[in-house]
């Protein structure tokens, strides 16, 4: 069975970007009916919130992304120690000792003789007797996963291919800080142990990450699962960050934008496959397919993303809005006004016009007395609209605009909407009549 998860850290609202990617690992799992988990990484006790993780959850269940299982990293800290301890009796991590400013100052001898700028890694020269010092003068170790140079590092990726890492090549990742506290990679590559976690589907920021992580997946005796990294989803001013507030999920969402055209957006961006407005999402995970997927960053654009809910909203059924409309309308209100909405909350807007009042537009003196035949011409049968033009078409020898406009501007206060074939029937006879006549005074 698939199994993926989706691993944001509550330190702020989800964006696009991180959707995103727990979509993708999503529609992954559900292609195949695996199971698509949630896992916390509250680690970071100083910058995590609660009311980021609940924001987490109702983002995803807002979208359907439908969560199999659930756990948080600040409650698995014996299963972290407990991997740790076998870690270190492999000889697999080690202390060091370097402030910040000290392995800056490293990297730039290093760039400054054209070497890359990695680890040295002095800390594995350091004897009982260095370490005995550095605790007599109270400074405690961060700790290194201590890679293996001894063959290259290699994967087929689910997007970009063979990779081939050479580990000499790479730093040996610091996996946990001097006060005891846990850097990403380990707890994740042990979460995704324990979790079971068969598909990891991530940005490719995370590549060099995954090249020490297949390591320490081995050291811990589990066999790495399969990656994927795709390219990056970028945004009008490049990455997309926490910070573009106006492209977190909460601010789509207010804005009117529909879960359906979120996901039907960006399950296809990125990918050769066509961008169309599906709102079932069991149709985009049958077409999800990595091998889609290219390797140029993924724009996303504010106005597909627009143009796509607005199709969205006209497939809308009226069971799925009707907890959303203002009450009273009814859901022959609803197919009338919906080929004219742009989101669902512009349906208010609609419903004033039908059920008034409606203000009386300024008409020229042939206008109102054309409007004065009209409601002496109104009469109620199945299509009421298609009558009263007929009528007074023959009447008045008008036709097109000068028909037409007269009477919706009479009729609705606009001078564009709905059709008014649907529109007139649902005002009623006695309020268009009477709107019909306001009009004609003036």
């Amino acid at each position: 069975m698939t199994v993926t998860r989706f691993a944001p850290s509550p330190t702020g609202h989800l964006h696009v970007g991180n959707i995103r990617t727990a979509l993708h690992n999503w529609l992954l799992a559900h292609k195949s009916g695996g199971r698509f988990l949630l896992r916390i990484d509250d680690t970071d006790a100083e910058r995590s919130r609660e009311e980021y993780v609940e924001a987490i959850r109702a983002d995803l269940a807002w979208l359907g992304l439908t969560i199999d299982g659930e756990q948080r990293q600040s409650a698995r800290a014996p299963i972290y120690q407990d991997a740790f301890e076998r870690l270190r009796a492999a000889g697999r991590v080690y202390r060091c000792y370097e402030t910040a400013q000290e392995l800056e100052l490293k990297r730039k001898i290093q760039l400054g003789r054209g070497l890359p700028p990695i680890y040295d890694r002095a800390g594995l020269a350091l004897d009982d007797a260095d370490h005995a010092r550095f605790a007599y003068q109270g400074v405690a170790p961060h700790w290194r996963f201590k890679l293996d140079h001894g063959e290259p590092i290699e994967w087929l990726d689910g997007i970009r291919g063979r990779q081939h890492f050479e580990p000499a090549q790479l730093s040996d990742p610091v996996v946990r800080r001097a006060d005891g506290s846990w850097l990403y990679m380990l707890p994740s590559a042990i979460d995704d142990i324990e979790m079971g976690v068969t598909d990891v589907l991530r940005g490719e920021d995370h590549v060099s990450n995954t090249a020490a992580q297949t390591q320490m997946f081995t050291a811990l005796g589990a066999e790495p699962p399969r990656f994927a990294h795709e390219a990056l989803l970028v945004g009008r001013e490049g990455k997309l960050s926490k910070r573009l507030g106006s492209l977190s999920v909460g601010a789509l969402r207010d804005s009117g934008i529909e879960p359906q055209a979120v996901t039907a957006l960006l399950a296809r961006l990125g990918t050769s496959l066509p961008v169309e407005p599906i709102a079932d999402i069991a149709v985009l995970a049958n077409s999800f397919d990595l091998s889609t997927f290219g390797r140029a960053p993924a724009r996303f654009d504010e106005a597909k993303l627009e143009r796509l809910n607005h199709a969205i909203v006209h497939q809308l059924s009226y069971a799925e809005v009707a907890d959303r409309l203002p009450a009273g309308m009814s859901e022959a209100a609803w197919l009338a006004v919906r080929p004219n909405l742009e989101t669902v909350a512009d349906a208010t807007d609609w419903w004033q016009v039908i059920a008034g009042p409606v203000a009386a537009p300024a008409l020229n003196e042939d206008d109102r007395r054309f409007l004065a035949e009209a409601a002496a011409h109104l009469a109620w049968s199945d299509d009421p609209w298609g009558a009263l033009t007929g009528a007074l078409k023959q009447a008045t020898g008008r036709k097109g605009k000068s028909l037409f406009m007269p009477l919706r501007q009479a009729l609705t206060g606009r001078d564009h909407g709905p059709d008014m074939h649907a529109l007139l029937p649902l005002i009623g006879e006695k309020e268009a009549r009477q709107r019909l006549e306001r009009a004609a005074a003036g």
